[in-house]
């Protein structure tokens, strides 16, 4: 049987008073002051924001990545077929630092440096001699640096004098490097940005390709986003990553040397501070690759979205009046709010992804690696025997303090300046990445001008989805799924136009007519009519070059023998004089031999003559497109037509707006001048000035005969006289329905109905 050890009684007073000491001295430091219950309350405040902020951006990423999976099983599940959408997701593949934006960049670095000697490589290598001349000059001043503070600790006013104006002189030519980087950095992104515009412009005006990238293809949503704000973001992005990456390097590779050479020469082993700054400098390039957001891709969208709020804004502009007559200002400023809701957000996503990620960019480079620099530059000047204090011939002491300090202070300058020079290339990856969003929209933008120039057209797969399910079953062979093949031939010839089994094919694939035979000879004058949407509008665009002949063979002249006049003219910017020679200049109208009273002429042929006087002369300037009434629009149009002089005219409407007497003199004078006219119109007035017919139905057929203007001019007072007739039947039917009521008797007509 145990015995219980009994614990004397001093023992346990002992343990009951530090029970209660501990017991008091927890309770005090569980006591909450002022100062303390603020700072809990602010760390948790900011703990809440920081939730707020991170919360939704973590729930849409992982929502994103959840979806992209999804999507990718979709398309591994589909039996040997990929589901349209899987092709476009991967047809839109993000802008990113990779092989890909690399192939771009040298495919753009052969427009930016067309030849060897060039004004860009010229301002180029001054730029580099710039960037290697302020790299020289930060190691010089931080040796300077370093003997100006060792004449301080040695107390030697003279040399630090001396020194001190060393200084003072080498910051003049130090201060206009850095205003040359500047300058030369601006220089040459406008150099390339002159070189990339005078590219694109080359090949967007060339074969129509401004036309046909809107109407043809659908890659491109908004070419004057492209043209102007990706084309100057591209070339300034460029002109500085140059300036912050060759730089920086260059400062790494001459500081390091630097301090490997001081500290061999004080004896000290190098080998120790390299691998702890390689080591840091790994560890942070792996943390801020991991943490880095894809810029490339947000960028881009953010172009994107800025190109759509710019396009609903001109939008607006082209078309104010008729905004303004239906009253549709609610409507169009909904548009607008979306669409800079949908840009401002974009830009808060950016910029809180910027927050996070410049904190932790800030908090390795500045803090971390200060902390590792002083070890680094510490440990040789401790351990280095060079910098040990010595012991001279009459026993006293030989103090190194300003050797040590002249050591410390330049090896600090130069650390600092290779870590400025590290932290600017890691933090370059972002504009890196940045530069993969312009570079990726620029290429595609140069891409898809040289494609349509060459006649290859691509419509979106989500319109040609909407339109392909839109039709009815029973008119689907008259649209053509996919891609569009251009087997057709257009030869140009001198007299003529003919057209052999040419079929009329809207961009998107619509057949409206799918084989049309006619030949128009010199002196023929065509009527084309029809309802709308037959084809009459499209054919034009064909003979003028804007579609593509999809098959059989276009015979007709070359486009300076034909011109093209629409419902509503074109106004150029310039003088009343530019609005008649249009596409013409000055020069131009002086080699074909024309003054300013042959101009008159035609303007008194088309009743046009009193705007010269009215709005000042030929040399005024307005917006003519508000100064001209729409019929002085259409006469300016037909003035150009007598101005070219062109074989065979294409008249789409171009004189609605005008008095039927003032049309039938300008389409006399026309066919007077020898011009053949190709007309499409609605005015039976203007039947007697044509010679041939070419109708379409509307259902794909049409028919090409000799216009007999009598026998049609009666049929069609017929049609309108039976249509004048047959209009008031049924108001005539109702009445004689509600006398019979009345009445109580039935008429004749329905009993001869029931009869029947």
């Amino acid at each position: 049987m145990t015995q219980r050890q009994s614990i004397p009684a001093p023992r346990r007073s002992l343990r009951l008073c530090d029970m209660t000491q501990l017991l008091r001295a927890a309770a005090g430091r569980g006591k909450w002051t002022r100062s303390s219950a603020a700072k809990r309350a602010a760390c948790l405040v900011a703990a809440a924001y920081g939730l707020k902020i991170l919360y939704p951006v973590l729930r849409k990423r992982l929502q994103q990545t959840a979806c992209e999976k999804g999507l990718q099983a979709a398309c591994r599940a589909g039996a040997g077929e990929e589901p349209r959408h899987c092709s476009r997701i991967r047809g839109r593949a993000s802008p990113a630092v990779n092989a890909e934006f690399f192939r771009q960049l040298l495919e753009l670095r052969k427009i930016l440096f067309p030849k060897l000697v060039s004004a860009e490589s010229g301002w180029l290598c001054l730029h580099s001699l710039a960037l290697v001349s302020r790299t020289f000059l930060s190691i010089y001043v931080a040796g300077l640096d370093g003997k100006i503070v060792k004449s301080i600790v040695e107390k030697k006013p003279r040399s630090f004098a001396i020194k001190l104006i060393k200084w003072l002189m080498i910051a003049i030519p130090a201060t206009f490097v850095n205003s040359a980087i500047r300058y030369l950095e601006c220089k040459l992104a406008l150099a390339f940005r002159t070189r990339l515009v005078d590219h694109a412009y080359e090949t967007y005006f060339a074969n129509q390709t401004y036309y046909k990238v809107i109407n043809m293809d659908g890659r491109l949503a908004n070419p004057d986003q492209s043209l102007t704000e990706d084309i100057m973001m591209f070339s300034q992005s460029v002109a500085h990553l140059y300036s912050n990456l060759t730089k920086p390097i260059l400062d790494v590779v001459l500081t390091s040397y630097s301090l490997i050479q001081t500290a061999r020469s004080r004896g000290a082993s190098p080998i120790g501070p390299t691998l702890l700054a390689g080591l840091v400098v790994y560890a942070t390039a792996r943390v801020l690759k991991a943490c880095s957001p894809k810029f490339g891709k947000l960028v881009a969208e953010e172009a994107h979205r800025k190109g759509y709020l710019r396009y609903v804004h001109s939008r607006i502009i082209a078309n104010v009046e008729e905004i303004a007559f239906y009253r549709g200002h609610k409507v169009e400023m909904k548009q607008l709010q979306k669409s800079y809701k949908a840009l401002a957000d974009q830009m808060h996503l950016i910029l809180s992804k910027r927050l996070w990620y410049i904190m932790i960019e800030q908090f390795l480079m500045k803090y971390v690696w200060s902390s590792c620099g002083l070890i680094m530059v510490a440990v040789p000047i401790i351990t280095a025997t060079g910098f040990a204090d010595g012991e001279l011939e009459d026993g006293h002491k030989q103090a190194m303090v300003s050797e040590r300090t002249e050591a410390f202070t330049t090896s600090r300058n130069l650390l600092a300046s290779g870590a400025d020079a590290i932290e600017r290339i890691m933090s370059s990856y972002k504009e890196v990445t940045e530069l993969a969003g312009y570079t990726a929209r620029v290429y595609n933008m140069f891409s898809v001008f040289d494609e349509v120039k060459r006649g290859i057209y691509k419509r979106t797969a989500v319109v040609q989805e909407i339109e392909t399910n839109s039709k009815n079953e029973d008119k689907a062979e008259l649209h053509i799924d996919g891609p569009l093949e251009i087997k057709g031939k257009v030869i140009d010839v001198e007299h003529g136009i003919v057209c052999e089994n040419v079929p009329i094919i809207t961009p998107n694939g619509d057949v409206v007519v799918s084989r049309l035979n006619f030949k128009v000879q010199e002196g023929m004058h065509l009527l084309i009519t029809g309802p709308n949407g037959c084809g009459k509008s499209s054919l034009f665009r064909i003979l003028s070059g804007l579609w593509p002949v999809y098959d059989g063979v276009l015979y007709k002249p070359p486009p300076q023998h034909m011109f093209y006049i629409p419902q509503r003219p074109y106004m150029s910017i310039g003088t009343l004089r530019d609005q008649v020679i249009y596409p013409d200049s000055v020069d131009d109208m002086h080699e074909k031999g024309y003054q300013d009273q042959d101009l008159e002429c035609i303007l008194h042929i088309v009743h046009l003559y009193h705007i010269v006087q009215r709005e000042g002369g030929w040399d005024a300037v307005m917006d003519w497109k508000d100064v001209l009434s729409g019929g002085e629009k259409q006469r300016m149009g037909m003035a150009r037509m007598f101005y070219h002089k062109p074989k065979y005219a294409l008249l789409d409407e171009c004189t609605s707006a005008v008095s039927i007497d003032v049309e039938g003199k300008i389409f006399q004078d026309a066919k007077g001048s020898g011009i053949s006219l190709l007309s499409i119109t609605h005015r039976p007035s203007l039947w007697k000035y044509h010679t041939h017919l070419l109708q379409f139905d509307g259902e794909g057929g049409w028919r090409f005969e000799q216009l007999d203007t009598a026998i049609r001019l009666s049929l069609s007072e017929e049609k309108q006289r039976l249509e004048s007739q047959l209009a008031g039947i049924p108001e005539m039917q109702q009445r004689l329905n509600e006398l019979c009521k009345i009445l109580g008797e039935d008429s004749v007509l329905k009993t001869m109905d029931k009869e029947e």
